[in-house]
């Protein structure tokens, strides 16, 4: 089923609508005789995409042959066969922050090889690249790879809803609207750094060569880094982007998938980052069960029902950042202890702590003291408003939701997960096959099944530690949502603490909180905040000309 695609990771993101021709010149597509060229400028003559591949669309028809396509042993229609090694590139502007950008968007796949030199898979990707940037320029230029997570998702949400030039429509909340369709992101980051977003194997418009390769060599946590990080390094090198200052951002699952991939380029690629970006963090392989894990959770569940106005009036009427800061060290100097002690803790000692959380959190005493101080999110998302008939979002629980029954121990649904489906889905497919003349019967797969999925070693966390010790100069920066139920704020900051025992990488380390859920960047006041702070990291992350990379 679908919801169960996403489990810890859901990763998302979005794209765009209004023709080029209504904005003006400079809306040419590249690549002759692309289908539905009319309405977007000047026609260019052709470029070659990548070696071996082709500038027509991504599925069988669209090409003159020239592409490297799956196998087709049981003659399967061809605008259903993904061409491995092909691209569409066309000709766009973009105003962002008041200065107008024009940029060139590759629309295509590029493959995954065997030992051999065979090509087994095809990796989709959009790679948006500014155009009036000396070569010179760009060496210097920050380049970024964007992921989202799942880990069976597509790359869609960060691209339309976050950093990419095209968003999609939504209202400023980040709820959806009608008519479905794309709009300029004037806080995009293209404006400092060249994008490309990546869809693993099995989403979005990824696919393997054929029946006959064995999946399990892409599903799995080491599995998922290896077979990327090579497809990484192929693609660096195709664009000439190996002088570049590069970073890899991902998004909820999509934050394993980086964090394991910034050690593997160093040390299997020869690859060195200046920059990790991890966007509602997955706890990336750190140890948190027992009473540590159940408390962790109590902060996200403090401000969720701050959201709601579920609490008495002494907390309700504090800012927010301030009530959490009393929350978390009630949490960690208080709750955790009580909870250490399980059984033994004394009875006048079990009231006063459950008398606290409940405060804290909006839920009656007596059902905290019924749920042994341990107030679990199914159960939480179900009863914080259940005397009005709702419950609250996973990813996002400033959503609510209405279940068939107001009794049960968890929500039927996650509201906000199908709000977003309903909003990214029309957009992705608009700006691909619309704006960027992508054109294919393949389905895009934005939720895939990638089971099963080998997760028994992630040391993705203590990896990405390893990878900054190695060097000095990789940064890492970490977005999370206060109202992010799924992959939740405090257990974010808990990550960091543990990668870093010692305190010795904290200078390069740093943790931002926005006042929205999973994707943060959907709240049109978060968006604007949480892409000029990337702006910041990449000019932070980048040293000064001729600095040596040592401690």
């Amino acid at each position: 089923m679908k919801k169960n695609y996403f489990l810890l990771g859901l990763a998302f993101c979005g794209s765009f609508l209004t023709a080029q021709a209504q904005r003006g010149a400079g809306g040419g597509t590249t690549g002759a005789g692309a289908p539905g060229g009319a309405g977007r400028g000047a026609t260019a003559g052709p470029t070659t995409a990548a070696p071996g591949g082709t500038t027509r669309g991504g599925a069988a028809p669209a090409s003159s042959g020239s592409g490297t396509v799956a196998s087709n042993p049981l003659q399967i229609s061809k605008s259903r066969i993904l061409l491995l090694d092909s691209a569409i590139t066309t000709k766009h502007n973009v105003t962002i922050k008041g200065k107008d950008i024009p940029y060139t968007a590759s629309a295509g796949s590029m493959p995954v090889w065997d030992e051999d030199g065979r090509a087994i898979a095809g990796v989709f990707y959009t790679y948006y690249e500014r155009t009036d940037i000396s070569d010179e320029e760009r060496a210097t230029r920050p380049f970024v790879v964007s992921f989202n997570g799942g880990p069976g998702t597509a790359s869609l949400w960060m691209q339309l809803g976050y950093t990419g030039p095209r968003m999609l429509n939504i209202d400023p909340e980040g709820y959806p609207i009608q008519p479905y369709g794309l709009k300029d992101n004037p806080n995009s980051i293209l404006d400092v750094a060249d994008i490309v977003y990546v869809d693993p194997i099995n989403t979005g418009y990824s696919r393997v060569a054929n029946s006959e390769v064995n999946k399990s060599q892409f599903f799995g946590v080491n599995e998922d880094i290896k077979y990327l990080a090579t497809w990484i390094s192929t693609f660096v090198s195709r664009k000439n982007r190996w002088a570049s200052p590069k970073f890899l951002i991902g998004e909820s699952y999509g934050t394993t998938r980086v964090s394991g991939l910034a050690l593997e380029l160093q040390d299997a690629h020869w690859m060195y980052l200046n920059g990790v970006v991890l966007v509602s963090p997955t706890d990336l392989g750190i140890e948190r069960s027992g009473p540590l894990g159940a408390a962790l959770y109590t902060p996200y569940e403090a401000a969720t029902a701050w959201y709601h106005n579920a609490l008495a009036p002494e907390y309700q009427k504090r800012p927010l950042e301030k009530y959490l800061d009393e929350v978390e060290k009630f949490t960690i100097n208080e709750l955790v202890p009580a909870l250490t002690k399980g059984g033994m803790l004394p009875a006048a000692e079990r009231k006063t702590i459950a008398n606290r959380l409940s405060k804290y959190i909006g839920i009656k005493e007596q059902v905290v003291l019924d749920n042994n101080l341990t107030i679990g999110t199914n159960f939480f998302w179900k009863e914080l408003l259940r005397d009005k008939g709702f419950t609250v979002g996973r990813l996002d629980s400033r959503y609510r939701g209405m279940d068939r029954d107001n009794a049960g121990t968890r929500p039927d649904y996650n509201q906000e997960q199908q709000s977003w489906s309903h909003a990214f889905t029309p957009a992705i497919h608009i700006h691909l096959k619309d704006e960027l003349k992508y054109k294919t019967d393949l389905e895009y797969q934005v939720y895939a099944s990638v089971y099963p999925w080998n997760s028994t070693v992630n040391r993705t966390g203590q990896n990405l530690r390893l990878a900054m010790a190695e060097n000095p100069f990789l940064h890492l920066l970490v977005q999370s949502g206060y109202y992010d139920g799924a992959c939740d704020y405090f257990n974010a900051k808990y990550s960091m603490w543990q990668m870093d025992p010692g305190g010795r990488l904290k200078d390069r380390m740093k943790w931002e909180g926005y006042e929205s859920g999973h994707m943060m960047y959907l709240r049109k006041p978060d968006a604007t905040e949480a892409n000029e702070n990337l702006r910041k990291f990449f000019k932070a992350s980048v040293p000064k000309s001729g600095t040596p990379a040592k401690y």
